[in-house]
């Protein structure tokens, strides 16, 4: 009988053969590599295809949904053993009075980018609104409120709200409380640490299907818009592009992870590439945050409760690309209906987004909802704003997909450089990036 099945085994093996290296060979090659491989794929298959690519936009709207479906339990869980495995509250407080100083200095860097590079392009000269669609897009949000809503009248309510600032306040609150309760409180820790290592390796699985849905995605922008559309908007596309660079290379890449942490940026951008990747796909920081938590950890070797305190705030109001591109559309419009404006409205412009941009929602065109009160302070009308969304909307994806990137590399390079200052750095993991 031996002798019978084991010439059919080794059949089944060599059978078997191809489809196991096929399947060796494509989870051998690193994770950023096979999305970018997906992303040029999936723009050169939506120029080809057009219109038609929309019929596999189902694959990327799993994806994403996917991605959104992990962002609320898995902040409230990061954060509450995170902030549990603090031990000491002071340090909670420490984290957060540099974290928010790191935001509002690299957001109020990126809205100077943003200012002076409009001003040297000028975007808005010469534009036409023959032909835009007045679009208005609501009253900005009203930050009094905003903040308010921080403390959630239900907790259970604000997760199944998707209110991050909200789940974020009260994930805090139960790491507190389980280091106020001390012993009492360590089957919670445990429990709350379990329930951080399990959403994190659900992230790894669902990572997985990234260069299908990054595939999709980025076929049906191609295929819908396409590079063609994209010239009555060339001047502020170039714009978005240059800022981007300049924020994300310069101010995040120098100043905050070379000259602020001590750290080298070339494994920065290599450990963070998935990120990126996701970031520049799904133009959402919100549906990148389970990546980011999770490539600062094994890439960057920054500790589980610097990432979980850092990172879940910074998707919320870590808005670099954000601001830029707000204070680009405000020059933008400016110019586009003859505004002369003085040093004095370039110091509101610059004061009035860095503050909106913290409250920009972290979802595809978000920019656009807190453009209103911004162009208000300048004198610019309602009905003018309506006509400019109009003009910018139906280009506004690809424009987005660019400047989530800094938003990306925000939160990450400041994660990184409070981690360092912490001591909570792992400097060989860090360093070994660069074999990412």
């Amino acid at each position: 009988m031996t002798e019978t099945t084991a010439p059919e085994a080794v059949e089944t093996s060599e059978r078997r053969g191809p489809v196991r290296r096929a399947f060796a060979w494509w989870f051998g090659v690193a994770l950023w590599k096979r999305i970018l491989g997906a992303l040029v794929l999936g723009a050169a298959v939506g120029l080809l295809w057009g219109e038609g690519a929309t019929a596999i936009g189902w694959i990327g709207t799993l994806f994403v949904r996917l991605i959104r479906m992990l962002v609320v339990p898995l902040v409230f869980l990061t954060i509450a053993s995170g902030v549990a495995a603090l031990a000491d509250p002071k340090r909670l407080g420490s984290i957060g009075v540099k974290t928010l100083a790191m935001y509002i200095f690299t957001t109020a860097l990126a809205v100077t980018t943003g200012l002076i590079v409009a001003t040297l392009i000028a975007p808005g000269l010469g534009a036409s609104f023959a032909g835009a669609i007045p679009k208005a897009m609501g009253t900005p949000p009203d930050t009094a409120q905003m903040f308010m809503e921080i403390i959630p009248d239900n907790p259970i309510g604000a997760m199944a709200e998707g209110k991050t600032l909200a789940v974020i306040f009260f994930a805090i609150l139960v790491g507190a409380g389980v280091i106020a309760a001390g012993k009492g409180a360590e089957p919670v820790r445990q429990f709350l640490n379990a329930g951080s290592e399990v959403m994190l390796k659900i992230v790894g699985f669902v990572m997985e299907t990234a260069p299908f849905g990054v595939f999709a995605l980025i076929a049906v922008v191609m295929g819908t818009t396409g590079p063609s559309s994209f010239l009555a908007v060339l001047k502020l596309g170039l714009c978005v592009v240059i800022g981007s660079a300049i924020v994300t290379l310069l101010i995040h890449g120098l100043i905050v992870v070379r000259l602020m942490a001590w750290l080298p940026p070339l494994p920065f951008f290599r450990g963070i590439a998935d990120a990126i990747m996701v970031g520049f796909s799904t133009s959402s920081s919100s549906a990148t945050l389970p990546v980011a938590i999770r490539v600062a950890e094994r890439n960057l070797g920054v500790s589980p409760p610097i990432a979980s305190t850092v990172l879940p705030l910074g998707a919320t109001i870590g808005m670099d690309g954000a601001a830029m591109y707000v204070a680009m559309l405000t020059l933008f419009s400016a110019q586009a209906f003859g505004i002369d404006l003085s040093w004095a409205d370039y110091l509101v412009i610059a004061a009035t987004t860095t503050i909106v941009a913290m409250g920009v929602a972290p979802v595809p065109s978000g920019s656009l909802f807190v453009l209103a009160a911004v162009l208000h302070a300048i004198g610019i009308t309602p009905e003018q704003t309506a006509i400019v969304v109009g003009f910018i909307l139906p280009f506004d994806r690809i424009l987005d997909m660019t400047r989530t990137v800094p938003n990306v590399t925000s939160d990450l390079a400041i994660a990184t450089a409070v981690a360092r200052w912490e001591g909570e750095l792992d400097v060989a993991v860090y360093k070994s990036a660069d074999d990412v």
